[in-house]
């Protein structure tokens, strides 16, 4: 992954006193140690929990309401803003962040990064921990290290979607759980607005998922194979950091037929949006119960027991709230 600019900012906060920024005067010069550290950066970013969304100019008529790093984005990629200047702006605000939230110091480090055709511009609050290292003379030293898991504040923005307006979730931040006021303070420094809630639409996906394998009666063994698919698929773009594209989504499924997916979503009016953020908990949620014994093949999503599928313990018995249309109409007929 190319990089075309790096910066890090130090910011000192100890106790009340009010955070120190020691700005840095010049980008970081291309490195091998950098290019690592990008890495491991991405990889722990993506596995943190986000919001997903837009800067907020994107539909405020008031400019007052838009977004000020938007702005200073445009500027810097029209090359009209240097990028030191952009992002000690960004020091400056979070700085001012942290004196009313948080009580630690942080390095702030900023990439502008390219990746094939992509272009992202990544900013991530490092902090560090006390460790150890093996010496010249091979004793164990006090060294310090970064704490990359400890990332809280951070954020990616996808240049080109951006640019194109075709997407309304072209901006992730990380949303850890806890300090609510910190979270919506960061947004408010991004100028973000939340476009959609990954969570939901996973859930609406995966239950659109369920429909389409009851609507075309597919065997156990092809609705295992199917669903095995989806997460792997959906996992993937997790782990990378990418949406769920939902053609591609369709494509996979079913190679002879690589729209059926895609149009049930569409015709049945899911409300989904074609690129969906992965909620990686509500994936790893996500599995079949199968079961079968004396003549009677059972099997179910599992987000579906506790609402169309009861099981009750005590008495052992499954309960089907509702009856598949195929299974019922073949009952039907034995009357």
């Amino acid at each position: 992954m190319p990089i075309l600019n790096a910066i890090v900012h130090r910011i000192e906060k100890t106790g009340d006193a009010p955070a120190r920024l020691l700005p840095a005067s010049q980008s970081l010069p291309a490195s091998d140690a950098l290019e690592a550290m990008l890495e491991g950066l991405t990889r722990a970013y993506h596995a943190k929990k986000k919001a997903w969304g837009h800067f907020a100019q994107d539909d405020r008529e008031d400019a007052a309401e838009a977004s000020a790093l938007a702005s200073e984005i445009t500027a810097y990629l029209a090359e009209q803003r240097d990028f030191v200047a952009l992002t000690r702006g960004i020091a400056e605000r979070l700085a001012t962040l942290l004196d009313a939230h948080l009580s630690v110091s942080g390095d702030l480090m900023v990439l502008d990064t390219r990746f094939g055709d992509a272009r992202f511009l990544t900013l991530a609050l490092l902090h560090h921990r006390e460790g150890f290292a093996i010496g010249e003379d091979l004793r164990p030293v006090p060294a310090r290290q970064l704490n990359l898991t400890q990332m809280s504040l951070a954020a990616r923005l996808d240049i080109g979607q951006w640019q194109t307006g075709d997407s309304r979730q072209y901006l992730s931040w990380t949303r850890e759980r806890g300090g609510k006021a910190l979270a919506e303070g960061f947004a408010a420094l991004l100028g973000a607005e939340e476009g959609v809630d990954a969570p939901g639409e996973t859930r609406t996906l995966l239950k659109a998922f369920s429909d389409y394998v009851e609507k075309e009666d597919l065997p156990e063994e092809a609705s295992r194979e199917k669903t095995e698919t989806l997460v792997d698929y959906a996992s993937e773009q997790a782990s990378r950091g990418e949406p769920i594209t939902l053609e591609e989504l369709s494509g996979l499924l079913d190679e002879q037929q690589p729209k059926a997916f895609y149009e049930h979503i569409r015709d049945a009016d899911y409300g989904l949006s074609p690129e969906i953020p992965p909620d990686r908990k509500t994936l790893n949620r996500f599995k079949r119960f199968t079961g079968r014994a004396g003549g009677v093949s059972i099997s179910f999503d599992s987000h579906l027991l506790g609402s169309g599928v009861e099981y009750d313990a005590a008495s052992d018995r499954l309960i089907i709230k509702q009856v598949p249309k195929q299974l019922k109409e073949q009952l039907k007929g034995q009357d």
